[in-house]
């Protein structure tokens, strides 16, 4: 790479290699050029596209991945595409050669996560990602760091900042919902094809991570429920107007014993007085409600180049003084299991053949276009392709049943 576009105050310090040059990576691209006192520099950038035209100029650039994954003196490798699989591969790779890595994809994280925490330990390398959920929220340290030994009750809230962006324009502005979304790809927070944030998959993979955080618990992604925004019907926007509510597409793991959690992704209707309720735009929103130490709320950035950026950046940084995720959830005694076998509430909106469909527990009302009334998550699962295909949204109105054992009685607690 060309003096002109080395990265840092001072060269020969932390060589990174870049594996992609999109939003995110330019956004690192940025944010390491400004900040002052930090001694790095991108020694390689790894694309795929040869004929892609790009601000930095081509001999910028390689394209061929072992570049960087056989190359001796680059000290950490940074992994910002797209393609889950290949970036899986690459991280592997990474790993088992003893490179640290720093990633912000959180579908590969996901769907490969046991093996990834076992790869660090068996290897002696690590991999951080905390721009992996929530873009410029800390979630993931403060769970690990903060939260490592209090007994989580939750940990939920807006994980996606292109779905909240268009419901904000939605239900504030009026718009209609493909006026919305198009505002959202012209700013750069949805994709062309933007069925991973809007059909809820984007803010479950979030999910899947956070929860082995929090809860120290593997959860395949094809076994946690979601369902997005995009169903969203006149219905159920007239319906969230007429009740001055706001629909927020939320994503939430709760403890419901000492032994089970459920985790899932729906949209919800949330009244003035949720911590939510004024979280907009891009906006991400994540509320983490504990044993002892209550409610906390973190809203920040959670879409766009540089927010995501800054998080990577973190992740760098960290790396530079030797900084690696202990997963200490996962060593505790008490191991956690998950279950879909819930009951929850929800309002159903779409077309009355089609709500007769849905197995609810009980109903409590019932009228044109709109069914409120308890269900199962597990039968949600079990008809989620058919409840996307008919069109129907669904949005819960208020929190999974638990029963929670350990400590029900803290406030009788006296000090001793």
């Amino acid at each position: 790479m060309s003096n002109d576009i080395k990265i840092g105050i001072m060269s020969n310090d932390i060589k990174i290699g870049l594996f992609g040059y999109g939003c995110v990576g330019q956004g690192l691209h940025d944010v390491l050029n400004n900040s002052k006192g930090f001694r790095s520099n991108i020694d390689t950038i790894v694309v795929k596209n040869k004929h892609k035209q790009r601000r930095l100029p081509q001999d910028a650039f390689s394209f061929e991945k072992n570049d960087i994954l056989d190359k001796q003196d680059i000290d950490l490798v940074v992994e910002l595409i797209d393609d889950a699989k290949e970036a899986f591969d690459i991280t592997k790779t990474a790993l088992k050669n003893g490179k640290n890595v720093v990633s912000a994809n959180k579908k590969m994280i996901a769907e490969n996560f046991e093996e990834l925490v076992a790869l660090q330990k068996n290897h002696g390398a690590g991999l951080l990602y905390e721009a992996s959920a929530c873009a410029s929220i800390p979630i993931i340290r403060t769970l690990e760091e903060y939260y490592d030994n209090e007994l989580l009750e939750s940990v939920s809230g807006i994980f996606n900042g292109s779905s909240n962006y268009i419901l904000s324009k939605v239900i504030n502005e009026g718009l209609d919902y493909p006026s919305a979304l198009a505002k959202a790809q012209a700013l750069g927070f949805a994709e062309s094809d933007p069925t991973l944030d809007v059909g809820g998959y984007d803010a479950k993979y979030k999910l899947v991570i956070l929860s082995g955080h929090a809860y120290g618990i593997f959860i395949k992604p094809e076994k946690v429920f979601n369902l997005g925004i995009d169903n969203l019907n006149e219905p159920i926007i007239r319906y969230a107007r007429d009740q001055k509510l706001k629909i927020k597409l939320i994503a939430q793991v709760v403890r419901l014993d000492d032994k089970n959690v459920t985790a899932f992704v729906l949209p919800k209707l949330v009244n003035s007085d949720h911590p939510l309720y004024n979280v907009e735009n891009e906006n991400n929103g994540v509320i983490v409600r504990a044993a002892f130490s209550d409610e906390q709320i973190f809203i920040g950035k959670g879409a766009g180049g540089h927010p995501t950026g800054s998080a990577v950046l973190s992740d760098i940084s960290a790396n530079s003084y030797d900084y690696q995720y202990e997963y200490k959830k996962m060593s505790q005694a008490n191991k956690f299991l998950f279950t879909n076998n819930v009951t929850i509430d929800i309002v159903a909106a779409g077309f009355n053949e089609d709500l007769q469909k849905i197995p609810f527990v009980s109903i409590q009302s019932q009228k044109q276009g709109l069914i409120e009334g308890k269900v199962k998550l597990e039968t949600l699962i079990a008809l989620q392709n058919e409840i996307r295909s008919s069109g129907i949204f669904i949005a819960t109105t208020g929190e999974p049943e638990v029963l929670h054992t350990t400590f029900k009685n803290k406030d009788a607690l006296v000090e001793v």
